[in-house]
């Protein structure tokens, strides 16, 4: 239901601002959304797990945080983010 270490580290590079960036807003961003990509394949398979489901609800809340001070705070790298990550802003 983690993200082993490469992968962590293939979407840290990825998304970072600067060189040792690991916890800009894309970032966080991007690691949060893996996480509740791997918990939606949990939840696919263990139907009546309430405890994930808690807590892929507590993430998506999370995201949705750091996407609306992204949106204020720098709307053009908000936008780079949601193309990036394929997310749809309702």
């Amino acid at each position: 239901m983690t993200i082993d270490k490469n992968s962590k580290k293939d979407i840290i590079s990825q998304y970072a601002t600067k060189k040792w960036d690991t916890w800009s807003a894309e970032v966080q961003v991007a690691i949060l959304t893996a996480r509740i990509e791997n918990l939606k394949d949990h939840l696919n398979e263990h139907k009546k797990d309430n405890h994930s489901r808690r807590w892929i609800i507590m993430m998506v809340a999370k995201r949705r945080k750091m996407l609306n001070y992204l949106k204020k705070k720098d709307p053009e790298r908000f936008d780079e983010v949601i193309k990036k990550l394929w997310l749809r802003k309702a």
